[in-house]
């Protein structure tokens, strides 16, 4: 007989299923690159396809296995993870389609690896989310959760590049911030005192190198995921500036963390964590001439302030707050992506066609050329760079009222006890929704005939 929580969750996945079954079937199409017509015009599209297929690592294989840490929540670390991305994958690709065609005018949305490049990233946003309630939310939850924060994270994305026309090439706003404080809005409503000093909320050893499986593929990966969406010089200077962003974080994480552990020890929760934050902090400004050492300095500044929102931060968030962020989303994403959008609105304030060449207009639409004329004559817009780096702040602003706000709503529907959120003991434990292998190391009888005939049991 089916229990029903499966039959609940099984019962809302098919029928959101079938919806898109359907929407794919009445509103969507092949790009024209894909449609079975000249085999040369897919050329262009798939340029996209190699800094896709990195971000798909990331997304399924980083982020899942970065939060294997807890020592019974390995299964839906990963599998959950991989349950929520299908899924969000579909409503983004539904969601974008509605915005950016007209569906109601009778045009169907155009499906292309640009698009699925762009669905993983909405992927992210719901999975930094999912980190701040991890082991506190059933996947039932979060399946409601991944539908309306890609909504929201795609409208709030869509105005801020199309209305307010900011840039933010490596998402850090619009995914990192987005899904950092949204899910920290949720957590915060949500909040239950059985999370605090849970026993099974630490880790064991092979949970923690797990952990740090998931670290090292996203620390590789990331260049394509701040560097995949553009092209030309744009592009490689976001591959560039991540890097060294990446490996100046990495090295600053270590030696923060080893100044600040017992005596003189790594802690594998910064390790796990904050060598990542680089790439969230050079996000907004990856493609911008931000100089080697401009990109040294913000991953530098993004391990310092990783380490110590980890040590400091985030208990006094618990403790006063009543906030448990489980991962230490606000560490990793959070603050850094925060940082991001301060150094994007700067690097906007001081830009200038001379020092930029063409990669102004490229990067920032709404500017104007050195000679005043618009670098996009569609906008008539001609901001100044003071004026475009306000924009780019309004952007920031905006994303943390929609995130915290959205957040907090979507955390006020999902304490509704239909929704089957775990309690007391099912917090952190994988046995609520999975057929958990047994634990222990099994016994094995050794017959040790060089010093006795006895049959000795031992554990291996």
């Amino acid at each position: 007989m089916m229990h029903r929580r499966g039959l609940k969750l099984g019962t809302v996945a098919l029928l959101f299923q079938l919806l898109f079954l359907l929407l794919f079937a009445f509103l969507a199409k092949y790009d024209d690159d894909a449609k079975p017509k000249d085999p040369s015009s897919a050329a262009l599209s798939m340029r996209f396809y190699p800094m896709y297929q990195d971000v798909h690592v990331m997304i399924f294989i980083g982020f899942g296995f970065l939060m294997t840490f807890l020592k019974l929540y390995g299964y839906s670390a990963v599998g959950v993870n991989f349950l929520v991305a299908t899924f969000v994958l579909q409503v983004a690709l539904i969601v974008r389609g509605f915005i950016h065609a007209d569906i109601l005018g009778g045009d169907r949305f155009p499906i292309n690896t640009s698009e699925m490049l762009a669905s993983d990233f909405a992927a992210a946003t719901v999975l930094i989310s999912f980190g701040a309630v991890l082991g506190k939310t059933s996947p039932l939850q979060l399946l409601v959760m991944g539908v309306i924060e890609t909504i929201l994270a795609q409208l709030n994305e869509y105005t801020g590049v199309h209305h307010l026309h900011t840039s933010d090439i490596g998402e850090s706003m619009y995914v990192h911030v987005f899904g950092a404080y949204f899910g920290l809005a949720v957590a915060r409503v949500l909040y239950s005192e059985d999370a605090e000093d849970n026993d099974k909320e630490g880790p064991v050893y092979h949970s923690d190198i797990f952990s740090l499986i998931g670290t090292v593929f996203l620390w590789i990966y990331w260049p394509s995921f701040n560097g995949g969406a553009t092209g030309g010089d744009e592009q490689q200077r976001a591959i560039i500036n991540t890097y060294l962003s990446l490996a100046a974080c990495a090295l600053v994480t270590f030696a923060v963390s080893g100044m600040l552990g017992k005596k003189g020890r790594f802690d594998m929760v910064h390790i796990q964590n904050a060598t990542l934050a680089g790439g969230v902090a050079v996000g907004t400004t990856a493609d911008m001439p931000l100089e080697p050492w401009g990109a040294v300095l913000l991953g530098s500044l993004a391990g310092v302030i990783c380490v110590l929102g980890f040590n400091f931060l985030t208990p006094l968030m618990a403790r006063k707050g009543r906030l448990h962020d489980t991962c230490g989303v606000h560490n990793l994403h959070g603050m850094p992506g925060v940082l991001a959008a301060i150094a994007g609105a700067v690097m906007a304030a001081l830009s200038s066609e001379k020092d930029w060449g063409g990669s102004l207009c490229q990067i920032f639409g709404a500017r104007a050329k050195g000679d005043g004329t618009p670098c996009d004559v569609s906008l008539d817009l001609t901001r100044s760079g003071v004026v475009q780096g306000g924009y780019q702040m309004a952007a920031l602003c905006l994303t943390l009222a929609i995130a915290i706000f959205g957040g907090g709503l979507t955390g006020l529907l999902l304490k509704l006890p239909i929704w089957s959120m775990p309690q007391g003991e099912e917090i952190f434990d994988d046995k609520v929704n999975w057929e958990v292998a047994d634990f222990n190391v099994p016994e094995v009888k050794v017959d040790r005939k060089a010093t006795s005939d006895e049959t000795i049991t031992t554990k291996i």
